[in-house]
């Protein structure tokens, strides 16, 4: 049997580089360990800086999202998420992260995103779409661009 084949896997965080989220922030940065084609999930740390916000947006499925260090929230809510929170947006849901500006350092966020990323403009519309295919595309380019050699995200082995 196939899943009897398949092992763990360490990803570990030295062996990713950090990365601008490019275009929608030049401040935000993202790390990339897995882009899963087959259940369309990406897992990337972000990095935001103190105030700034990323664009509004939708997910077609579930977000989990671990926070590392630092606070945020959506704009659309009165919650704050700090170290060692758990949010859980629901597929659809529609909001605007930002770092909360009142605070030293970065905000470090663990997020598991199965599904696509619609990023919306002032009216709604989506402008932009990620997925596990684009995130797989700007870690290549990224690496290609500073002399890395890159690592396959997509494959269980080691």
């Amino acid at each position: 049997m196939n899943f009897e084949r398949v092992d763990t896997r360490l990803m570990d965080d030295d062996a990713y580089p950090w990365m601008p989220f490019a275009p929608y922030s030049a401040l935000v940065q993202i790390k990339y360990f897995r882009a899963d084609p087959i259940r369309g999930e990406t897992i990337a740390l972000l990095k935001v800086p103190p105030g700034v916000a990323l664009p509004m947006h939708h997910n077609t499925g579930t977000v989990i999202v671990y926070t590392v260090q630092g606070r945020w929230r959506h704009l659309e809510s009165d919650w704050v998420a700090g170290p060692r929170s758990v949010v859980f947006e629901p597929a659809s849901s529609r909001h605007t992260p930002m770092a909360i500006a009142e605070q030293e350092g970065d905000v470090i966020v663990l997020n598991v995103v199965v599904g696509e990323t619609h990023f919306l403009d002032g009216l709604g519309n989506t402008f932009a779409i990620e997925n596990w295919k684009t995130a797989v595309n700007r870690y290549i380019a990224h690496c290609k661009a500073n002399g890395l050699t890159p690592q396959d995200l997509t494959s269980f082995a080691s």
